[in-house]
């Protein structure tokens, strides 16, 4: 049994393959999913994204900014504006983004703004590593 992940943006399909298992991060805390889960809707967080393909001979892993995740009669659909594969995140870029927005910070403690920033960048740091 396997999981049908549909991964998109309102531009286009990032990514879609049956999986063993998906796991993201909520608003309120990291889930997985397996074939056979209940229904489920819930509110992304920035943070990463794994899908194990059904084989499981890969995890593919994402920088996912926000968006929604519903699982459903074993398909799953990730929805967010923004997410980038692994492989594709420049290091070099996420690292000067976190430096600005670090630097964001120590100017204006509660600058909202930066501090969404920054989290945005670690998650692109950290999931960069994973390419």
């Amino acid at each position: 049994m396997s999981i049908h992940v549909e991964f998109v943006s309102p531009e286009r399909i990032i990514f879609e393959a049956d999986a063993k298992e998906v796991i993201v991060r909520t608003t309120d805390g990291e889930i997985g999913f397996m074939p056979g889960h209940v229904p489920f809707v819930g509110v992304l967080a920035v943070a990463e994204a794994r899908i194990y393909d059904a084989d499981g001979s890969t995890v593919h892993v994402f920088a996912v900014h926000r968006g929604f995740v519903e699982i459903t009669n074993d398909h799953c659909t990730i929805l967010s504006d923004v997410a980038e594969p692994a492989a594709s995140i420049d290091p070099a870029r996420a690292e000067v983004a976190h430096r600005r927005a670090e630097e964001a910070l120590k100017a204006n403690s509660d600058d909202v703004d930066a501090a969404a920033a920054l989290r945005r960048a670690a998650v692109r740091l950290e999931v960069s590593k994973k390419a």
